[in-house]
């Protein structure tokens, strides 16, 4: 298993934070992990419901019905494709984590990630046995097999421009390079529009060698179903496809018949959207009211904040008053400095951290 070890799980070291924001009289308020933690939209539950008798294996491709809904979908953002260049995924984390193997990358490969990135970009890459380089300046990369971006961005919030994403899109080409965006928050831009990249603005409608990778996780509450997918350049889709079917890496029935559902109705997203901007204003009010400098941040479901000190002791100041946040040094070296606060708490709980990051202020 040489050059394919991986890192300790880095939330193990934030358990004895937690247990000190836990001994809080009014109880811990989780800001750490963004999990969803509001109900899962009735439409969607009602159609795993009607879908449960399911005796026969499911299509690894994904019912027609599935991809139809995912192509409406993309074309009420104004992207034209094709349901063959979908592929439904179980959730979007292991498809992060297998890309680099599925496209038969190796010890030779290099798989590029941002400086400051989810750790699975870094993780697949290891599970593959490929070299990760971290770059952000895409124009200074030599060699590439695989680069990622990610917009908007976790842990950050920021949202890549058009230019940004165009010039991805030539970099990559130039070197040969499958290009893959990891959209997961796409429809939860604040103080920016987010862009897929395969919008045409982005890529003149050409998707070749280019992906983007999606989940129903935070945008409809699901992270439960577990429920993603993969769409882009059709050819490097029926490969991925080709091996899966091999693997049997298949989205069960029911949560396809759910993910129908969920990709057809917008409304539930606008409730949930509402939800969310109600607690990012007053919860940024609060840490900026709290001596915070908070960056980027404008899309997604964090605030990355710093009081331009170690991130540990950041941790340690908000644990002290019950509240758990991410350390950003989770997220690459240039995180030392910051943490990642979310919006993923029940307002009765986003309403206690306000109350007690006043305390914050006063130490």
């Amino acid at each position: 298993m040489a050059g394919r070890s991986l890192p300790d799980f880095p939330w193990d070291r934030l358990t004895r934070y937690a247990e000190i924001a836990r001994s809080h009289s009014g109880g811990i308020v989780d800001l750490s992990v963004g999990t969803p933690v509001d109900p899962t939209p009735a439409v969607v539950r009602d159609a795993l419901i009607a879908a449960a008798d399911s005796p026969g294996y499911p299509l690894t491709a994904g019912t027609p019905g599935l991809r139809e809904a995912a192509t409406g979908w993309f074309a009420r953002m104004g992207i034209p494709i094709d349901p063959s260049a979908i592929l439904p995924t179980i959730g979007s984390k292991e498809l992060v984590a297998w890309l680099p193997t599925l496209l038969d990358l190796g010890p030779e490969s290099t798989v590029v990630i941002p400086t400051l990135a989810y750790p699975t970009y870094d993780v697949g890459a290891r599970i593959a046995g490929a070299k990760v380089v971290a770059a952000d300046d895409l124009t200074s990369v030599k060699r590439a097999d695989l680069i990622w971006i990610n917009t908007p961005a976790n842990p950050h919030g920021r949202v890549m421009p058009v230019a940004e994403m165009r010039e991805a899109v030539r970099v990559s080409r130039d070197l040969g390079a499958v290009l893959a965006s990891d959209e997961c928050y796409l429809e939860l831009g604040w103080d920016a529009k987010p862009v897929s990249v395969l919008h045409p603005d982005v890529t003149d409608g050409d998707h070749t060698n280019v992906l983007s990778v999606h989940s129903l996780s935070k945008r409809s509450n699901l992270a439960g179903y577990r429920s993603g997918l993969i769409a882009g350049d059709r050819s490097r889709i029926a490969s991925l496809l080709e091996i899966r079917k091999h693997a049997g890496m298949m989205l069960p029935g029911p949560v396809q018949a759910a993910s129908v559902a969920a990709f057809d109705d917008d409304v539930h997203v606008t409730e949930q959207r509402a939800r969310y901007a109600r607690r990012r204003e007053v919860l940024l009010q609060a840490v900026t009211a709290a001596g915070l400098r908070v960056e980027h941040s404008e899309a997604g479901l964090y605030i990355w904040a710093t009081r331009d000190e170690s991130c540990w002791d950041t941790v340690a100041a908000f644990a002290a008053v019950g509240v758990l946040v991410t350390p950003g040094e989770f997220y690459g070296e240039a995180g030392a400095r910051h943490v990642r606060i979310a919006l993923t708490a029940t307002d009765e709980r986003i309403d206690a951290a306000v109350s007690r990051l006043t305390l914050l202020a006063i130490g």
